[in-house]
């Protein structure tokens, strides 16, 4: 389903889905729409010193697109372009559609606007749009952008350093210029993070116009004192450089280029056909450049894949290439190192495992070769002859 489908609707419940990868800034605007009236789903993931206002993440949102994730090996920081291709296969589940859609029917008893944030969000945007046309309710698209630096270095604060800056920043990349194309068709905004909390009333009122909402379009301008608590430009801690990011040289001039073109759509009437085209140029451009790496490092893949066991080549196989020579059996083989004056005894013993009698009969006649010569000796033949005649006796 496109999401131009999604943006038909005449319903009067309203869905904003508010998008952008991780540490873009989309609490920061979740929380202010709900202070103003929206809907936040709850329970909510607790706050932590990461994001002290609180994430305004609904938990079972943020666990189903986990678990939907985890399914397919891909991160909420994934750079691969493959990776899309990966989740569009999981959003198309029928399950996983009445299973939203069960939830978000309930987020809409006693109002009529629900906003949903989840950095996940954006790899699951068709399932979304699935969801809510089938419950007749008008999804419209709020878009966080923040420079990639502030944005990687925020993350390494916050997720570790377990994901270097370089495939962070790529994955910056990737979700930012993919989830703009899922997008198009759609009521949607694009808010820059430093907008926002310069002025958070104007931008606000500048998404109320793009997404049809007029109770935000129309905000006074003295009127809710609350959220200027809310926003605290102190919450900024990272500054938009590079200084500190380590980053191959033709991928930040990359990151700086897409930054530059994505901008435009959070200017006025920036959102056009001519952004829209520059956008496909650089999606495409991140494209062949992550093949372009794979290509490069195949030799690193390739040394850490587990590698499978070699299959043996068969008799006819190895005779084919003149080089055959029939494997003997171990028991053949461990006969042979047997001094000829005791190799009857142990026939005798290996006739008396394969009747099978409790434990003796398991005996492998490896175990019986650890048994020094000098006991085995003394075993007298006449003796192994008569409990071999007794095992089938008892067998009929």
């Amino acid at each position: 389903m496109t999401a131009e489908r999604a943006s038909g609707s005449s319903a009067a419940r309203r869905l904003v889905l508010v998008v952008g990868i991780g540490r873009s800034g989309t609490s920061l605007f979740t929380g202010i729409l709900g202070k103003l009236g929206f809907h936040v789903p709850r329970p909510e993931v607790e706050a932590d010193e990461t994001n002290p206002h609180g994430f305004s993440e609904p938990r079972w949102v943020v666990d189903l697109h986990t678990r939907l994730m985890q399914a397919r090996r891909v991160t909420v920081f994934d750079s691969r372009p493959s990776a899309w291709k990966s989740m569009a296969e999981a959003v198309e589940s029928e399950e996983a559609v009445a299973e939203l859609s069960s939830w978000l029917e309930v987020q809409f008893v006693g109002t009529e606007n629900v906003v949903v944030k989840d950095p996940r969000t954006g790899w699951f945007l068709p399932l979304w749009l699935r969801s809510a046309e089938d419950l007749g309710v008008e999804t419209s698209f709020a878009t966080m952008l923040r420079f990639p630096a502030e944005v990687v270095r925020s993350a390494r604060v916050s997720y570790g350093t377990w994901q270097n800056d370089a495939s962070r920043a790529a994955a910056w990349l990737n979700h930012t210029l993919h989830t703009e194309l899922a997008t198009r068709g759609a009521r949607r905004v694009f808010v820059r993070y430093d907008d926002l909390v310069a002025d958070w009333r104007r931008e606000i009122r500048r998404a109320g116009e793009l997404l049809a909402l007029p109770w935000l379009a129309g905000l006074e301008r003295s009127a809710h004192l609350e959220v200027d608590e809310f926003v605290d430009p102190g919450l900024r801690r990272s500054s938009a450089a590079w200084d500190d990011v380590a980053l191959p040289a033709a991928l930040e001039v990359m990151l700086d280029d897409v930054w530059e073109r994505v901008s435009r759509l959070a200017e006025p009437a920036g959102d056009d056909e001519a952004a829209r085209a520059s956008l496909d140029e650089a999606r495409a451009a991140y494209v062949r450049l992550y093949e372009d790496a794979q290509a490069i490092t195949q030799s690193s893949v390739t040394a850490v894949k587990p590698r499978p066991q070699r299959a043996r080549t068969s008799d006819r196989a190895r005779q084919s290439r003149g080089r055959f020579r029939p494997r003997a059996s171990w028991r053949a083989r461990a006969l042979s190192l047997v001094p000829t004056e005791h190799r009857e005894r142990i026939r005798v013993a290996s006739a008396l495992g394969r009747l099978g009698a409790g434990g003796l009969a398991a005996l492998p006649i490896r175990m019986a070769l650890l048994v020094p010569p000098r006991y085995r000796e003394r075993v007298p033949l006449p003796v192994v002859r008569a409990a071999l005649r007794l095992l089938r006796s008892l067998r009929r």
